[in-house]
């Protein structure tokens, strides 16, 4: 498949799968009451719409840099040619991840503020103390700083910079999410640390998935991708359940994880999540049983085939998961 086919296809299923997630849990936006201006519908939607795109630029972006620095070969420092297409790639994925955040940023604001977006101007002092926002405004920069990088990187220690900075650019907005609303309450110290090494395994094992199928194919490569996946999966596994319990009631109400997913629909997304995480896990331990052996004997075709489906099942756990970060 034609990898802008194949990116096209991956985006419009994770926006499909997000929309219906917030539309059967509750988290879809909704008209204001009578007599009140709000945002409007088109704006409010745009904003989880942004999320999405924003998040899935930086999977690809974090991805590409991470096949540089992990899984493609280098000379004396200097990187090949496939890891300067793997950088100029990121570079533009960088550089949506910067639009897309500003485009996060003012519609967030105007949402929050709940104005229309031609208002805005009037409000900009109000809007510039909203942490939301002020998040996003480090993200543009820094996004917008790492597209620059990327766009000259011929080096290996330019690379790992570039991984530091998408790290960074990552960090910002979580937060200011779920997590991070009572800052002195432990419980909500560890779930924002525990969202933030969820979210850094994520971008790690889909991006780097998806670094291996454009960039890195050969076994050795695929094979080292392999033990760092199982060890995102992992990560992933258990922060995902610890910050779930602690949204879900582990805080006051104690362990309310397994009640709540079918009384809530916060509960009911963290619940999708999980099967969709199951299947993962099961897509991966196949690959280490069948398609990494047919990779070594020479037989590629069952790995890219299984990797593009692995790849969709992701795009959708990311939809949920943006669904999820805008679901009461």
């Amino acid at each position: 498949m034609n990898s802008k086919v194949l990116s096209g296809s991956l985006v419009a299923a994770g926006i499909a799968v997000m929309v219906v997630a917030l539309v059967v849990a509750g988290g879809a936006p909704s008209r204001p009451p009578a007599g009140l201006i709000g945002a409007g519908l088109p704006l409010s939607w745009a904003v989880p719409v942004l999320r999405f795109v924003a998040d899935a630029a930086a999977i690809v972006t974090g991805g590409a840099v991470l096949t540089v620095v992990l899984l493609l070969p280098a000379t004396d420092g200097r990187v090949e040619t496939r890891a300067l297409r793997a950088c100029q790639d990121a570079a533009v994925a960088a550089g949506i991840w910067a639009v897309a955040s500003i485009g996060g940023l003012v519609t967030s604001a105007a949402v929050i503020l709940g104005i229309p977006l031609s208002h805005l101007g009037e409000h900009a002092s109000a809007a510039g103390e909203l942490n939301q926002v002020r998040a996003l405004a480090v993200a543009v920069v820094l996004t917008a700083l790492l597209a620059m990088v990327l766009s000259g990187c011929r080096t290996l220690r330019g690379a790992r910079f570039a991984l530091v900075l998408t790290a960074a650019a990552l960090t910002g907005p979580l937060l200011t999410g779920h997590g991070a609303i009572e800052r002195t309450n432990i419980w909500s110290v560890l779930a924002t640390s525990s969202l933030v090494v969820h979210v850094f395994a994520a971008t790690a094992w889909i991006g780097g998935l998806g670094g291996v199928l454009r960039y890195a194919r050969e076994g050795e490569a695929v094979e080292r991708f392999s033990r760092l996946a199982l060890v995102c999966a992992i990560a992933m596994g258990i922060t995902g359940l610890l910050t779930a319990e602690i949204h879900l009631g582990g805080r006051e109400d104690g362990w309310g994880l397994i009640t709540q997913w079918v009384t809530s629909g916060y509960g009911a997304l963290v619940f999708a999540k999980s099967v969709a995480f199951a299947i993962l896990v099961t897509v991966g331990w196949w690959h280490r049983r069948t398609t990494l052996p047919d990779l070594a004997a020479g037989d590629p075709a069952a790995f890219r085939r299984l990797a593009v489906v692995e790849l969709l099942v992701m795009a959708a756990t990311v939809g949920l998961a943006v669904a999820l970060s805008r679901t009461p």
